[in-house]
């Protein structure tokens, strides 16, 4: 793999701030109906088509 564009790692960044768990405050705040973030994703089991365009 060759250098990242800025691009690229603007999306990866992005990503990898999704991929956090969720703040303990919201499942609070929601009395735990949202227990688990949607994008968490573990970086062997799912990857990122990301396209450098």
């Amino acid at each position: 793999m060759g250098k990242k564009t800025q691009l690229k790692k603007m999306r990866l960044g992005r990503k990898l701030k999704q991929s956090r768990r969720l703040p303990l405050l919201v499942r609070l705040r929601t009395h735990g109906r949202v227990q688990q973030n949607r994008y968490s994703r573990n970086w062997r089991r799912s990857k990122l088509r990301i396209t450098d365009e």
